[in-house]
């Protein structure tokens, strides 16, 4: 990882840095969100807590257990190296989500609700916290302008184009917030378009294969579309109940795209600055 600054044994990387940017602002924007919606700061913040540290357990043992669990059980005292790498996004969503409903059963507060609160936040962090990830893409077969030279090669920028698709999750979450049709519908739309943004990036990095072309995330994430699809079937058969519009603040279409331009181009200049 690309070290910015160091005090004595205290070393701060770039991907820590981006990470704990794009923690604090979905953050800041889910408690506002939240505040709307009638939960109060107190619970969500409890909430963001709980299923940070839970996304962080999760994506390390995800890791250890599904891209490399001959090293580590080889080798049990570098399971707690994180600083080194080593960390699946598809555990750390995975083991958020339990985290989250354990957390909704123990503060009486549907677990929907909440869902549906923290999913809109949530690809906002992902795409910021990519801004710092140097584990870049394939190399480039038709050399493109965005490409980046990393050790002699130009490589696809896989963090760019995920950044790029996690951002616009986050703007089609948030509009859709005010017109959703039933508790639940932004957390099944994150799941599926999640797992979508990561098989189609995926193609362009290099992780272990199972099958053809098909990576151990496409199974993975192919797990998660699965899981959003049950779901949602579930909610349908329960006829959930519409909810309360809020259209008083809904998002303006020409503020929502402009908010997408400033996050793409703001991420793209500070990972070609610092990463190029």
């Amino acid at each position: 990882m690309k070290e910015l600054i160091s005090f004595g044994p205290v070393h701060i990387y770039f991907f820590g840095l981006m990470i704990a940017i794009g923690i604090i602002s979905a953050s800041i924007f889910a408690v506002k969100q939240a505040e709307k919606r009638g939960v109060s700061e107190d619970s969500m913040l409890n909430l963001i807590i709980i299923v940070v540290i839970a996304g962080v357990v999760g994506a390390r043992l995800f890791y250890i257990l599904f891209y490399n669990p001959a090293f580590y059980y080889n080798n049990p005292s570098e399971i707690l190296k994180i600083d080194e790498g080593g960390l699946s996004i598809h555990g750390g969503v995975f083991l958020a989500i339990a985290a989250g409903y354990f957390y909704s059963l123990k503060s009486k507060i549907s677990f929907f609700k909440l869902a549906d609160i923290a999913v809109m936040a949530l690809p906002l962090a992902q795409g910021i916290g990519r801004v710092g990830c140097d584990v870049f893409g394939k190399p480039m077969t038709t050399i493109m302008p965005w490409g980046i030279n990393y050790g002699g090669q130009i490589l696809h920028p896989a963090q760019v184009y995920e950044f790029i698709l996690d951002y616009i999750l986050f703007v089609v979450l948030w509009r859709r917030s005010y017109k959703k049709k039933f508790e639940g519908e932004l957390f099944i739309i994150y799941l599926i378009s999640f797992s979508i943004i990561r098989g189609v990036v995926e193609f362009f990095r290099i992780n272990p294969v199972i099958w053809g072309p098909f990576s151990i995330s496409h199974l993975l994430s192919l797990g998660l579309a699965i899981i959003g699809l049950v779901i949602y079937i579930l909610l349908l058969r329960k006829n959930a109940q519409y909810v309360e519009r809020l259209p008083q603040n809904k998002v303006k279409l020409s503020t929502s795209i402009l908010c997408l331009i400033a996050l793409i181009v703001i991420s793209a200049l500070i990972f070609y600055f610092v990463q190029g």
